[in-house]
């Protein structure tokens, strides 16, 4: 099963897992879905939109689990990203890890994600 991934703030994360759904982040509501990642391209998302970010969390999904509201999508230069336009129900959960930032400023990801 190939996951794919939601980098969230670890307050809204902790939120959402005390609610039992995850309704995005203010840029997720403010374009009217969910950016998930698949695992090619977690780095990438995080070196371009997290660039610096602290106290941030990984959360692996299952996509299978999040149904008819999961659209592959270009996005700028023409990648199909993952997009949920759903509320984020936690059973789709895998993993949740935290994203440390490296000496570097750049975050820590593991081999699994190139």
């Amino acid at each position: 099963m190939e996951l794919i991934y939601k980098i969230a703030p670890a307050e809204l994360w902790h939120q959402a897992e005390l609610k039992g759904v995850f309704s995005g982040s203010p840029a997720d509501e403010a374009d009217g879905f969910i950016h998930l990642s698949t695992s090619a391209q977690v780095r990438g998302t995080a070196a371009r939109h997290f660039a610096g970010q602290d106290n941030l969390m990984l959360v692996g999904l299952d996509p299978k689990r999040l149904g008819p509201k999961l659209r592959y999508e270009p996005a700028s230069g023409g990648a199909l990203f993952p997009h949920l336009y759903a509320p984020l129900k936690l059973d789709a959960v895998v993993s949740v890890a935290t994203l440390p930032l490296g000496p570097d400023g750049s975050h820590q990801l593991d081999e699994k994600f190139p």
